[in-house]
């Protein structure tokens, strides 16, 4: 069984507070981008799944990242 969540809550123009923050642009790479990440080190990008994931090769392994990229860096 899935833990409850609350429901986000929508900004009412009326609203004296302010509105929430917006996003983060999310990260794009691109195929030979050189990468660091915080737990892997340095990499280069394999294979791009646009939105999705990309395919790092750090030297001793292959590692296949989810979106949205937390610990992952371009140099």
């Amino acid at each position: 069984m899935k833990p409850f969540r609350p429901a986000k809550r929508r900004h009412l123009p009326t609203s004296p507070f302010a509105p929430p923050p917006a996003a983060p642009p999310a990260k794009e790479f691109d195929p030979d981008d050189q990468v660091t990440h915080d737990k892997y080190g340095l990499g280069r990008v394999l294979e791009v799944e646009p939105g999705r994931a990309v395919l790092v090769d750090f030297g001793t392994r292959k590692v296949r990242i989810l979106a949205p990229y937390a610990k992952l860096f371009k140099l």
